[in-house]
């Protein structure tokens, strides 16, 4: 085995590809940060986790789905890296980053026109949360069961992993009017996936 010391390898003139290894070079290892112009190449998806909710929310709650939920727990299922910590429903990031947060509820609606569940944002590690991400939304005005599976998401630039936190809270539900849950299905879901380092 020999060891090559040097600060710049370029290639031949004339040559605008550089390649490491040959024939039997089957892996290349690199000790610090691979980067591009100065800057470190993406590491791909580092973060990717999702929550679900067990058990029909009541009828008629107005509040943060605070209950009932838990990381997906299917024989398939697993999650990349740390995940999200879950408290009291607001969830918490393992790290800064850009994450894409997508909120999938199953709701039924009963003689009620519009039901919603909110994503919102914290910055103060859940002491208020000011920034509504997102709205979605199912309804319909007769008395009559209407069950939709309905999908709304944001991207979340979480530059303090110490303080930001997200919460989910429905609104406008009527009295006939709730979130579906399963603990062995995927009914209503919460998903949070690293994009990349935050902006």
């Amino acid at each position: 085995m020999s060891k090559l010391e040097t600060n710049t390898i370029d290639t031949i003139s004339g040559s605008t590809t550089l390649t490491l290894g040959g024939t039997n070079a089957n892996t290349i290892n690199v000790s610090g940060t691979l980067q591009n112009n100065g800057s470190a190449f993406a590491q791909g998806i580092t973060e990717a986790d999702m929550f679900r909710l067990t058990a029909n929310t009541s009828g008629g709650t107005n509040a943060v789905i605070s209950a009932n939920l838990e990381r997906v727990d299917d024989p398939t299922f697993s999650k990349i890296g740390t995940g999200m910590t879950e408290s009291s429903g607001q969830f918490a990031f393992p790290s800064t980053g850009l994450y894409h947060v997508i909120a999938n509820p199953m709701i039924l609606t009963n003689n009620d026109g519009n039901s919603y569940i909110r994503i919102e944002l914290s910055t103060d590690s859940g002491s208020t949360f000011t920034d509504t991400l997102a709205f979605i939304n199912h309804g319909i005005g007769t008395a009559t069961d209407a069950v939709a599976s309905v999908y709304q998401s944001s991207f979340v630039n979480v530059t303090n992993a110490s303080t930001f936190r997200i919460h989910f809270k429905t609104s406008s539900m009527g009295a006939g009017s709730y979130i579906v849950g399963d603990t062995d299905a995927n009914y209503t879901t919460f998903k949070f996936i690293r994009l990349g380092d935050s902006q």
